[in-house]
């Protein structure tokens, strides 16, 4: 019966859907194991964000709704390729970028009243979760390279 508020809180953003929830619908079960966790949990942010854009009125929905639903879709496919490539530092530098730039428009989204505010909360945490890891990861990448 937990499972499903929880899953229930998660769908309508309410403040349930911190970041303790935020991986409850992890598709790890999926995901090959060596996948990167912030890919994982950039993938549950991606399809919360999808689910969100999808209830906004329709003349945002083209608007802010569709440039938020390409930029999140945008960092997934490089967090992916980072996922897959040696050059790792480059790309996760453009995600950090990237991601500057999807807090922005969720932002602009809270400010449109499109988003609520615990629904803003949640996708703050989330991006600030995100965030630590790719700089982490980058870090890593250049421990690697030094001599």
């Amino acid at each position: 019966m937990e499972d499903k508020s929880a899953k229930q809180a998660m769908e309508k953003g309410s403040p349930r859907s911190g970041s303790k929830n935020f991986s409850q619908n992890r598709v790890s079960a999926g995901a090959p194991p060596e996948s990167p966790v912030v890919l994982v949990k950039w993938y549950d942010y991606a399809k919360w964000v999808l689910e969100r854009v999808e209830s906004f009125p329709k003349n945002q929905k083209y608007v802010l709704g569709q440039r938020l639903s390409n930029q999140v879709m945008e960092v997934l496919e490089l967090l992916v390729e980072a996922s897959y490539s040696r050059e790792k530092r480059d790309l996760l530098a453009t995600v950090n970028r990237k991601m500057e730039v999807v807090r922005w428009t969720v932002r602009m989204c809270k400010d449109r009243n499109l988003l609520s505010t615990a629904q803003f909360t949640h996708s703050a945490r989330c991006l600030n979760e995100c965030g630590k890891m790719v700089g982490g990861w980058w870090k890593a990448e250049g421990k690697k390279i030094s001599p």
